[in-house]
């Protein structure tokens, strides 16, 4: 079932020039307008948070703004560089995010997400990742995911919540309440809607579509229509001419997977060609099929290294064809390379003396389509004393860095992700225990090796000035060996609480 992601950003043009200005920008608790014209007058054109909240709203005079709020911060609207930017950020979300993306101006962004979500952990997890990247960038940012494009459109901008999901099949139950505004509705149409009482959508489905029809247009139908999604909305893609892609158009429909293979196989031979003359491989493939109902699906896929293999890259997209859905058939494949990087050709020497090096880049692409490339990755060092943060997720065919971690005393190969409280009976302050109960399980000790002292960190936190950990290495009379430490030194409670973890297992 298709999937559509709308990403709401009430203040963008405002977030927009403040993020353009810089250091110089205005604090953020400081009202800001943008003014522009209408006519020849002056009028508030866009507003930030802080403005709004002082009561200033779009469409006011410039004078009037002015005069409700001393100091006000005013800026001129530029429309153009707006939409340029919001361009700009649908051609990122695309890279990042899903291969159908498409600019939705004046404020917003449209995402098709199907069959993508999983990628990035679920569609709760990659909405939460979309907004906080917004907000690290100073852009406010509201998502919902629906069935429908317009169902996603109006429950992101009226629902009233930062993230807002509809169910599978649920589109229609979740726009009932809404106004009916969220029909993206001309606003002549809306006020000649709310002067015979219509206030929500679900007043508008409880009456005949006739007599609507026949008072108010073709319009309101079609807009109904393409929410509950009995009416398709096309999502065109946005592309950049930067962008490598081949295209193949049929006259006669195609269905079948085997013919769409093969198609596909022609098409990453021309786009590996292209791709050769630029000197570049891909990073990130994207797949478009154009059914004739006017009906888009994609198939993405990725690889770790830039790559121009033709028999990879054929077969990465030729295990994600069970995900395309012909319907009545597909009349054009346009393959791009959405990501691409400068890969220098490679010479092939041969030596008796040197041992080949493997290469698991394959079999790394082709597990990270599988499950999600957050979850396909290496551990790798960090300098610091403190053991959980002495370790990091990289991607799994980053370069080393030649960082390792100190040899002077043995690590768990497994590290629990919390130290987990145990009890334990012990003489303070420098013995280790005699035994420890661990997940309601007694254990006697019956070697010990220790302590070894571990400082905080006093320059990430204040309260690891003073405070130690002692860690030793037990083995219990079953062979099985742990990795415990106590919190402070036994004797200054200011160093620490003095009870007991256990913070690994010994293979």
């Amino acid at each position: 079932m298709t999937r559509v992601v709308s990403l709401f950003l009430p203040t963008w043009s405002t977030d927009r020039v403040r993020r353009g200005a810089g250091e110089t920008a205005p604090p953020a608790e400081a009202p800001l307008v943008l003014i522009g014209h209408n006519g020849r007058r002056r009028v508030v054109v866009a507003t930030d948070a802080a403005a709004h909240a002082a009561g200033l709203r779009v469409g006011m005079p410039a004078t009037k703004a002015q005069a409700l709020v001393p100091g006000l911060g005013i800026q001129d609207a530029t429309p153009a560089a707006d939409a340029d930017a919001l361009d700009r950020l649908a051609l990122w979300i695309m890279q990042r995010y899903a291969p159908v993306v498409a600019a939705d101006p004046p404020d917003g962004i449209v995402i098709d997400t199907t069959g993508a979500d999983h990628l990035h952990g679920g569609e709760q997890a990659m909405l939460a990742g979309m907004i906080d990247r917004m907000a690290g960038s100073g852009i406010a940012a509201r998502a919902a995911a629906a069935d429908t494009l317009g169902a996603a459109h109006a429950l992101a901008r009226y629902a009233g919540r930062s993230i807002v999901i509809s169910q599978p099949g649920a589109a229609e139950a979740a726009v009932v309440p809404l106004p009916i505004a969220a029909l993206r509705l001309s606003p002549a149409l809306i006020g000649n809607l709310r002067t015979l009482g219509f206030d929500r959508i679900g007043d508008l489905l409880a009456q005949p579509r006739a007599p609507l029809t026949l008072r108010f247009g073709p319009h309101l139908g079609r807009r109904i229509d393409q929410a509950l999604g009995f009416a398709p909305e096309l999502i065109e893609p946005i592309r950049s001419e930067n962008l490598i892609e081949v295209r193949r158009s049929f006259p006669e429909p195609i269905g079948a997977a085997e013919t769409i293979a093969r198609y596909i196989g022609k098409l990453v031979v021309e786009l590996c060609a292209a791709l050769e003359e630029h000197g570049m491989g891909v990073l990130r493939l994207d797949l478009l099929c154009h059914r004739v109902d006017n009906i888009m699906q994609a198939i993405r896929v990725g690889t770790a290294l830039p790559v121009r293999d033709v028999k990879r890259l054929t077969r990465l997209l030729c295990d994600k064809i069970e995900t395309i859905e012909p319907g009545f058939g597909i009349e054009i494949l346009a393959l791009t390379a959405t990501i691409a990087e400068p890969l220098a050709d490679k010479q092939t020497v041969t030596s008796l003396i040197e041992d080949a090096v493997a290469d698991v880049s394959d079999l790394v692409d082709t597990l990270a389509n599988r499950v999600g490339e957050q979850r396909i990755y290496r551990v790798a060092p960090v300098a610091s004393d403190v053991p959980e943060r002495s370790i990091c997720r990289v991607p799994a065919m980053s370069p080393e860095t030649g960082a390792t971690w100190s040899g002077d005393w043995p690590r768990p190969p497994r590290l629990l992700d919390r130290p987990e409280l145990i009890e334990t009976v012990s003489l303070l302050p420098d013995h280790p225990p005699v035994s420890f109960t661990w997940r309601g399980v007694r254990r006697r000790v019956k070697r010990a090796d220790g302590p070894e002292r571990l400082f905080g960190e006093w320059w990430k936190r204040d309260a690891e000035l003073v405070a130690v950990r002692d860690y030793f290495r037990v083995e219990d009379d079953a062979g099985e060996r742990y990795w415990i430490y106590r919190a402070g030194d036994g004797e200054d409670a200011a160093t620490g609480s003095h009870r007991w973890f256990l913070h690994g297992v010994f293979g």
